[in-house]
């Protein structure tokens, strides 16, 4: 699992830093919006608004921005309806996608999904076909010049974190769904900001990927799919090594 971990959420670190600032912007609004029309406008008592007007913030989304994603949320403003849709399906090799997407089109995400799928040589799957291979959790990504190990550890295992593993360049740290408004609280009191503050889908089944062809195959569906407008986030449950991740950078 150590292969796959310490690649992906590396470049979910450096997608946090360095995401194209039109896309992030649009999402984060979906996702106040969303969390605003579900559990109400006032952060204080809506933890889901909370985490995500600091995700806002740290993107360096303006005020304006942020106030009028809430009141979209809330009614206060007219906007289109939103959905959070979940697409499963198999990449070369058998390795399994999930893939999360919010939507005001849900007709239009569909056919770019399947599309994506079929023209990189994929399929997609039933809904619930794969996930049995994931575990839904909290995960916090820290850029390691924030904080040392021994302080994060120590601070998110009292907030209820499960484990702080070190990757080098930041820390990655995952919790049960119901602790992760509990560990973003414990941060923002010391003033640690994550740079990635997400419920995600864990691989707990992993799919070795030894061909080199089929490697870069593999990566390539998962970026192009993350590429797409509504696509949120791609989560996948391969089990590559590091000398072949190497060469499919090249």
């Amino acid at each position: 699992m150590a292969g796959h971990s310490k690649w992906a959420t590396t470049k979910r670190h450096k997608a946090a830093v360095d995401a194209k600032r039109g896309k992030l912007f649009s999402m984060v609004g979906k996702e106040l919006t969303i969390a605003a029309r579900d559990g109400g406008g006032d952060p204080e008592f809506n933890p889901r608004l909370r985490t995500c007007i600091l995700k806002a913030k740290a993107a360096n989304m303006p005020s304006d921005n942020i106030e009028r994603a809430i009141k979209k949320g809330t009614g206060e403003l007219e906007g289109a309806i939103i959905e959070e849709l979940t697409y499963e399906g198999y990449a070369p090799g058998g390795v399994g996608l999930i893939v999360e997407v919010t939507t005001d089109n849900k007709n239009r995400s569909a056919s770019e999904v399947r599309s994506s799928f079929t023209k990189h040589g994929g399929n997609l799957a039933g809904a619930g076909a794969l996930a049995y291979n994931f575990q839904r959790k909290g995960q916090f990504l820290v850029s390691a010049e924030k904080t040392d190990e021994d302080a994060l550890m120590e601070l998110a295992l009292d907030a209820g974190a499960e484990d702080v593993i070190n990757n080098e360049d930041h820390f990655e740290i995952h919790c049960e769904i119901q602790e992760f408004d509990k560990v973003s609280q414990a941060l923002a009191e010391k003033e640690i900001q994550p740079d990635s503050a997400e419920l995600v889908y864990l691989p707990s089944n992993l799919v070795e990927v030894t061909d080199a062809s089929t490697v870069r195959q593999v990566l390539r569906l998962v970026e192009v799919l993350d590429d797409l407008d509504d696509v949120k986030a791609v989560h996948a449950n391969y089990d590559i090594a590091d000398s072949l991740l190497s060469q499919s950078q090249d």
